[in-house]
């Protein structure tokens, strides 16, 4: 009996040895298409099962027609990349803000609670936003409408009152600053750039995504803003 067991013990340690060396290894090329992996196996495709693929965007080498454009082009990813995370704060902000407000039926408890939210934002904000430049300003007032879909003055006018971002307007555009901004990459060459350079810091790590409720193809905007002949050149 003891024998028997020391018997069945090694054939049972044996057998997949013995069983996968008469295989013979088949040569398997896998591609990938519609977030499917496919195993080819001896001209037939098996999906094998659903993966989440991590979306990579082909991005265009940068050109610069002078080293003006090139200088102008810097400037600018340093004061995009500094103000971007204010604008994705607010995005988060105004996201947690809208589902709170829509649990709060009693017009007076929304109302207390928007003023709430609103010195705390004012908070949040208030010290860095003295440090930024008029640019730098601008730019945020364009990244707060690219990741919400609402200008800046739509959003006093919603969190206050239209009289009060009347006022917000005209004191910006003493500075130049206009807070009915729109994102528009399609029309204007420099959100063009700016969008540019988002892209090249999501895919770096050095920022992190958000996605715009805007609608728009970089792909599409690429081919209209860079010349036909080079395909590369960024003004």
């Amino acid at each position: 009996m003891i024998l028997l067991m020391n018997y069945l013990k090694y054939l049972y340690i044996l057998l997949p040895v013995f069983v996968f060396s008469q295989v013979e290894e088949i040569q398997q090329d896998s591609l990938v298409y519609d977030d499917y992996e496919y195993i080819l196996v001896k001209g037939d495709s098996v999906a094998t099962s659903a993966i989440n693929l991590r979306e990579v965007m082909l991005l265009h080498k940068l050109k610069f027609d002078s080293k003006t454009d090139r200088k102008r082009y810097l400037i600018l990813r340093r004061k995009t990349i500094k103000v971007y995370p204010y604008a994705k704060l607010a995005a988060q902000r105004l996201d947690s803000l809208n589902k709170r407000l829509a649990r709060i039926k009693n017009k007076g408890a929304r109302n207390r609670y928007t003023k709430k939210i609103q010195k705390y934002i004012e908070g949040e904000f208030s010290d860095e936003l003295k440090k930024f430049t008029r640019t730098e300003g601008q730019i945020l007032v364009t990244l707060i409408h690219r990741q919400t879909g609402i200008t800046t003055f739509e959003l006093v006018k919603e969190l206050r009152n239209g009289w009060r971002a009347f006022w917000y307007n005209n004191t910006a555009n003493l500075f130049n600053i206009s807070l009915k901004t729109e994102f528009d990459p399609l029309n204007n060459k420099e959100h063009y750039l700016i969008e540019d350079i988002l892209q090249r810091n999501f895919q770096s790590g050095r920022l992190e995504r958000q996605e715009s409720p805007l609608e728009f193809d970089f792909y599409d905007l690429t081919n209209k803003w860079l010349k036909p002949d080079t395909n590369a050149s960024t003004k």
